[in-house]
């Protein structure tokens, strides 16, 4: 497993950045016919989540 140490300003905009592809793939999982593209939308969404959670988790460096 690999650790980033990031300090505030680069956290809060990773943090900024995730949150908007989540709200983008919300969007495309929603206009989206086909069951396998949106199933792996859905698994994006769901890693894109983790890593936010993880991300809110993090030291911040020194």
């Amino acid at each position: 497993m690999h650790h980033l140490q990031l300090d505030e300003d680069t956290r809060n905009t990773l943090a900024e950045t995730i949150e908007c592809a989540i709200g983008e793939l919300r969007m495309e999982i929603a206009d989206t016919d086909s069951y396998d593209f949106r199933q792996m939308l859905k698994v994006r969404e769901a890693t894109l989540k983790r890593l936010l959670a993880d991300l809110a988790g993090s030291p911040l460096a020194a």
